[in-house]
């Protein structure tokens, strides 16, 4: 069993930054995968970004990639995201996902273990 703990987000205004994390413990796989994902009310969890083991590879959704940074730290089990430039748009309950195949891609099946979540409020 994995755990993961977000933590990290909070209010802020339009424009500003924020970042989150996540730290995985237990039982963890070497080579695996970490992403992020959200869910605004009345709205399908998305694929925020992701990022492979080795970090040479990682994606992002199209309305983030030039905004939002995924960055991870092995040593820490500990995944980033660097939101700037956000918008009220953003606002959601950001989660991140552990995928044990590796998988840093926008489909949430292959993600085997979800935290909790951490709430990201944009003001306008």
């Amino acid at each position: 069993q994995v755990e993961l703990v977000e933590s990290g987000g909070g209010l802020v205004q339009a424009g500003g930054s924020l970042r989150i994390s996540c730290t995985a413990s237990g039982r963890i796989f070497s080579l695996y995968a970490m992403g992020w994902f959200r869910q605004a009310p009345g709205k399908e969890r998305e694929f925020v970004a992701g990022m492979t083991w080795s970090g040479g590879r990682s994606r992002y959704h199209d309305s983030v990639k030039d905004r939002f940074t995924i960055s991870r730290d092995n040593a820490k089990n500990t995944v980033y995201l660097q939101m700037n430039r956000l918008k009220p748009e953003d606002t959601a309950v950001y989660y991140c996902g552990y995928s044990r195949k590796d998988y840093s891609g926008p489909r949430p099946e292959p993600y085997d273990y979800w935290g909790q979540g951490t709430q990201v409020t944009v003001s306008s």
